[in-house]
């Protein structure tokens, strides 16, 4: 059986205006060869084409390896030893891309961190996702970008702080210069949480923060002591503490939209969804 090849169709791309040496897009669920439970959904029914990026989900690493080539061929990058993949740990460590590429050319397993930033032209700065938000990070000359794997415990613990400031280090501009995407998450009427979510993220803000902060946080309605928690507003409140105010994205349920996304919170066996940027001469791919 013959699949369809990936198109743009099949994947999400900022609404910013940037540079256009900015590239970055999201893949979703459809348009690779894994099959069910990694593959796609339509109608109701499981079905073979999913785009599965994650060699740890249990999926078929056959499958897993052409969907990555997949991708880096719609990129229109030269090879998967462009893309500094990761091994993230839900923590807040940020790399240098370029580093993390150098050591997988070594043969060494990926680094572990949660972020990565780059400015370099063709190299790939990636996170993967399955109900975590992905935020990618730019200066709007397009000197510099990053991309960040930001589930609750990494944004309570600073990783999109500490990637806006590598990306503005690198571009030589305050971090209130840069733009940010937020990318496809688990949303406010899906993600519950218990009060030690709460508690993490309470704990680091202090003054009139608190009330913006507990207002991300809702209770739940159903479950006593349970609450609703808004991953896209804590990142915006977190953004806007640096001066970051050009935010865009944050409105896409992977936990709802399941013909669309994968999610570990709603399948547990799912696939991965990546988180792309890089940079590229103005007349480059994509």
């Amino acid at each position: 059986m013959t699949l369809p090849d990936l198109t743009m169709n099949d994947v999400l791309r900022p609404d910013w205006r940037v540079s256009p040496r900015v590239h970055a897009l999201v893949t979703t669920r459809n348009g690779g060869v894994s099959l069910p439970p990694f593959g796609t959904w339509r109608d109701g029914v499981d079905g073979p084409g999913g785009l599965n990026l994650g060699k740890k989900s249990g999926d078929d690493l056959a499958h897993v390896e052409e969907n990555r080539a997949r991708v880096l061929r719609l990129t229109g990058l030269t090879g998967l030893d462009e893309a500094a993949w990761l091994s993230q740990v839900h923590g807040a460590t940020v790399v240098n891309a370029d580093d993390a590429l150098a050591a997988a050319k070594r043969g060494e397993p990926p680094v572990q961190a949660d972020a990565s930033v780059t400015g370099k032209t063709g190299t790939l700065c990636v996170v993967m996702i399955a109900d975590c938000m992905p935020v990618l990070l730019c200066d709007p000359q397009g000197r510099a970008v990053g991309a960040a794997h930001a589930g609750w415990r990494g944004l309570a613990s600073g990783v999109v702080e500490n990637t806006a400031q590598r990306v503005a280090s690198l571009a030589g501009t305050d971090m209130s210069a840069l733009h940010a995407y937020l990318g496809p998450c688990i949303g406010p009427e899906a993600f519950e949480v218990g009060p030690d979510v709460r508690d993490a993220f309470m704990k680091a803000v202090g003054g009139a923060q608190r009330d913006e902060v507990a207002n991300a946080f809702a209770d739940h309605p159903v479950n006593a002591g349970k609450y609703l928690a808004d991953l896209p507003r804590l990142a915006r409140l977190r953004l806007a503490q640096l001066g970051v105010t050009q935010v865009t994205g944050g409105d896409q349920c992977t936990f709802t939209r399941r013909d669309r996304f994968y999610s570990y919170r709603r399948d547990r066996e799912t696939g991965r969804m990546a988180a792309m940027i890089w940079l590229a001469d103005d007349n480059g791919p994509l």
